[in-house]
């Protein structure tokens, strides 16, 4: 990090990070919205090649008690109430909606599968693509090995740090200029497992690259394991963005957008 005259500022990202960060967050945002869109057309994860009733390792649907329907998740044998939320939920107008996810999370609309699909496709190719410059980049510039790759000092104070997070206490003064062990775990472990295999699971989806070479998908278990994968994998990315943002929140939210807009962050004392 390069310090300023104003010894408390350093320039902690640079532009290629900063543009490529944004780029991320548009993708992510839209690549949710419309994968919950897809998900709805057939609200239910199975495991191998079968996705028949009874096969299913997850299901969000309804049950009628009386007159009306009550929404339900059921998970292996067991059946959770999700009324309200997940199931069934209120659109727009107020109206009571049976489906697994409410409209305020789909994108682009309450119910437009087909539109869902193309907008899923297109961020999804666009943030492969941006990935891939991004590896480049932490690659090329020493960002990866100098920035991300934990010193075996920070692999030995990884029991601390631990201890530290969860009790809110966060690194000041000079500790304060590198990320800490449990962040690039974090970084390192989203970038080389987690978001290859969501990409690598949503190529096996696809009939047309499944076709490219035949059998790779039964690596993964079948069709329908690569989607509860790919499912699976969007759940821990959410995980990591919400962890992420009340990061960015106990830890000083201007001062955190502003590096990300200007490049420029102070130094807690």
């Amino acid at each position: 990090m390069a310090t300023t005259p104003d010894s408390g500022l350093v320039y902690r990202h640079r532009l290629p990070v900063r543009v490529m960060h944004w780029i991320n967050v548009v993708c992510v945002v839209v690549l949710l919205g419309s994968g919950l869109q897809i998900f709805n057309a057939h609200p239910a994860l199975s495991w191998g090649d079968d996705s028949r009733p009874g096969a299913q390792v997850l299901e969000i649907g309804q049950r009628r008690e009386g007159n009306r329907a009550v929404g339900v998740t059921r998970i292996g044998g067991h059946e959770f109430v999700t009324d309200g939320v997940l199931g069934v939920s209120r659109g727009p107008d107020g109206a009571t909606m049976a489906r697994a996810f409410p409209s305020w999370a789909t994108i682009p609309g309450p119910q437009w599968l087909a539109m869902g699909r193309l907008w899923h496709f297109f961020f999804a190719w666009l943030f492969v693509l941006n990935g891939l410059c991004y590896l480049a980049w932490t690659i090329f510039s020493g960002h990866l090995r100098g920035d991300l790759v934990p010193t075996r000092r920070e692999w030995r104070g990884i029991g601390r740090s631990i201890v530290d997070h969860l009790r809110l206490r966060h690194p000041h003064g000079d500790e304060a200029r590198r990320y800490n062990v449990l962040q690039n775990i974090a970084y390192l472990g989203l970038v080389f497992i987690v978001l290859p295999l969501i990409v690598v699971c949503g190529w096996a989806m696809s009939p047309l690259l499944d076709g490219v070479g035949t059998g790779w998908v039964d690596w993964l278990g079948g069709r329908q394991s690569a989607r509860t994968l790919h499912f699976l994998g969007a759940l821990l990315l959410v995980a990591f963005v919400l962890v992420h943002l009340f990061e960015v929140v106990v830890t000083g939210l201007g001062n955190n957008i502003r590096s990300m807009l200007t490049g420029y962050w102070r130094v807690p004392e």
